[in-house]
């Protein structure tokens, strides 16, 4: 599902116009990165939680000549954690 199917999508569940939908859509992915950057959580009970983690600076080898080291900068990346509840949702899926 691509972000425009996940619109139309909620705006079907919730009962609102698809512009309404993506505002939300929106506004949420914003408060998200908002909140990321701060170096805070979104925890979303039972669904998961939104955080930024740190990867330290490490040894990698270069694709381009496998016998050269490089140096892999420290660098922040976003994580996210399932919740229980989609954890269950998940396992009987399938």
């Amino acid at each position: 599902m691509n972000k425009l199917e996940l619109i139309e999508k909620v705006s079907e569940r919730a009962g609102v116009d698809k512009s309404t939908a993506e505002r939300v859509l929106e506004s949420f992915e914003g408060l998200v990165m908002d909140t990321l950057k701060v170096d805070e959580e979104v925890t979303l009970t039972g669904f998961g939680t939104f955080s930024a983690r740190k990867r330290e600076a490490r040894m990698g080898v270069n694709p381009r000549n496998p016998s050269e080291r490089i140096q892999i900068p420290t660098v922040v990346v976003p994580k996210f954690k399932a919740g229980k509840t989609l954890k269950d949702t998940i396992k009987h899926a399938f």
